[in-house]
């Protein structure tokens, strides 16, 4: 999705995910972290309240256009406090299931629009001596990728502490809008939007219809025939594309980068076509688990891809697009499954789908914000499942990060869930581990936590898949055999030669010869085979 900007104004695909939030349907993107030792509260509320300097946009709230007329606005909150936004509990059991509990009910709570849409919440009396911190974020401020960038952010990369901050936080005095400045402001904003939009839509057209001509002819015939039925097909609903009710549940797994990577190298894909095909791996076993036809079958993911620029790698608000990727659901043999989704995700570049699917998005803007504000709350009840679920995977830093001098010892990423995407799925990778975080629907999914272990099979199976592709061990499997080729063929002309010998029944009695000493039986059956 574009972001076009106007000053301090929402852009409309940011607007379009504040629209599509309801009562009870929270759209945030959040992470659990967990770090080592015990982390005070206090020094840590006062390091977050240093840090908001940097982040201006976490001191302002929306503000909606008057008459709904135009995009909404960033404006600083006048009765900002940092307590409203920073908190701390302490768990009863200390266990990482009462933690994954309380993470639940926290991203199951819609955050209140008269303050900024954000907070943070302390985690004490985890065991094993670590602390865990919540961040949530509403979507309208940021996607995967700026969540990211706000981490780096809160975080250092030296385990030094750094210094307490000398003076507090002193917040900018926000002006006073004029309501009759505000709606012209509004009118011109959104008509400006729009136009631009306009342009750059038919500028897009032109160069995807280029950039397809091109690659077009270079896409295998029965490839093509193969693969677009499959991409234009109705989504088929597995037993979690059910209406979204709430409230919602958060689970977690991880997996080795290096084994990524590993069965990457060996089988000749990428790591996003790995972290795909184990996905589907996964939805297969859950489905299958509860009795579920899986024969015939295609799950359709909602993978977001990043359009953020070299020169613009931390801006704040959306800056993705949403490519379906369709991959069958009965390929049971690992390999192939690898295969099949690289296939698929290969395809998908060389039509250019996330740039379609970003000017189809487009679109939406074109409707008066008004529309939109009432239409995104009935949209999301609708009894419609374009995806089956999200699968987003963003890269995240491969090197150890600190707060306060505490290292994060592990990072889960979440995604929201909503309409009839009642389960979805967000991988983060952070300092040479995988993360996965699940989110679902407790009446969609109430064993959501299976997911966890049917991750840990599908994972074991695929590894041990790609090791046996390895190309070492490729050309030792090669060797062995045309040496056993070699025995056996070398043994096969022996006895073919002794059946041919006409061998006596018994061998002959040694004889005396002159000037030797006597034949060993050794001797005599070498003379009769040469006969």
């Amino acid at each position: 999705m574009q972001n076009h900007n106007r000053g301090d104004r929402l852009s409309w695909g940011d607007t379009v995910f504040l629209h599509l939030e309801r009562e009870g349907m929270p759209l945030n993107v959040a992470s659990v972290c967990v770090f080592e030792g015990e982390i005070p509260f206090g020094s840590y509320l006062r390091f977050v309240e240093s840090k908001l300097p940097l982040l201006p946009r976490y001191l302002k709230r929306v503000v909606s256009p008057p008459f709904g007329i135009g995009l909404p606005s960033w404006e600083y909150d006048p009765t900002f406090k940092i307590r409203n936004h920073v908190r701390q509990l302490t768990l009863q059991h200390g266990t990482d299931a009462e933690l994954k509990a309380v993470a639940g009910k926290i991203l199951s709570k819609v955050m209140d629009r008269q303050h900024p849409l954000w907070d943070l919440t302390l985690v004490h009396g985890l065991k094993g001596n670590r602390t865990s911190m919540i961040i949530r974020l509403h979507h309208c401020m940021a996607d995967g990728i700026a969540g990211v960038g706000i981490m780096n952010v809160l975080l250092d990369a030296s385990p030094a502490a750094p210094p307490p901050p000398r003076k507090k936080l002193r917040l900018p005095a926000p002006p006073r809008r004029d309501p009759l400045t505000s709606l012209m402001s509004g009118v011109v904003d959104s008509y400006s939007d729009v136009v631009k939009r306009i342009l750059s839509a038919l500028e897009d057209m032109v160069s995807i219809a280029e950039q397809v001509t091109a690659n077009g002819s270079d896409l295998p015939t029965d490839q093509f025939s193969r693969l677009l039925p499959e991409i234009t097909a109705f989504t088929e609903r597995l037993r979690f594309n059910v209406p979204y009710r709430g409230p919602q549940k958060f689970t977690w797994g991880e997996i080795p980068l290096a084994d990524v990577k590993a069965i990457r190298h060996a089988c000749g894909t990428s790591v996003n076509d790995v972290i795909l095909a184990l996905m589907t791996a996964t939805i297969r076993r859950y489905s299958e688990f509860h009795g579920d036809r899986v024969k015939g079958r295609l799950l359709r993911m909602m993978v977001p891809v990043n359009l953020r620029g070299s020169e613009s790698p931390g801006e704040l608000g959306n800056r993705i697009s949403l490519v379906p990727v369709t991959i069958p659901l009965d390929i049971r043999n690992p390999r192939k499954l690898l295969a099949a989704a690289h296939e698929r995700t290969n395809f998908l570049k060389r039509v250019h789908a996330a740039e379609l699917v970003s000017l189809a998005g487009g679109l939406i803007g074109f409707f008066p914000t008004s529309v939109q504000a009432l239409a995104g709350p009935l949209a999301s009840q609708l009894p419609i499942t374009p995806f089956n679920l999200v699968c987003t995977n963003v890269p995240g830093p491969q090197f150890p990060l600190y707060l306060l001098g505490h290292e994060m010892l592990r990072c889960y990423p979440y995604v929201p869930v909503g309409g009839e995407m009642a389960v979805n799925c967000a991988i983060l990778s952070y300092n040479g581990t995988v993360y996965f975080g699940f989110s679902g629907d407790v009446h969609a999914a109430p064993d959501l936590g299976r997911l966890e272990t049917f991750l840990e099979q599908s994972f074991t199976e695929l590894r041990d898949a790609a090791r046996g592709l390895s190309p070492q061990k490729k050309k030792t499997k090669k060797k062995r055999a045309r040496a056993k080729v070699k025995v056996v063929s070398k043994s096969t002309r022996a006895t073919a030669a002794t059946v041919r010998a006409p061998v006596s029944p018994q061998p002959p009695p040694a004889v005396e010869s002159a000037g030797a000493g006597p034949i060993t039986e050794e001797e005599s059956l070498r003379t009769v085979a040469n006969a």
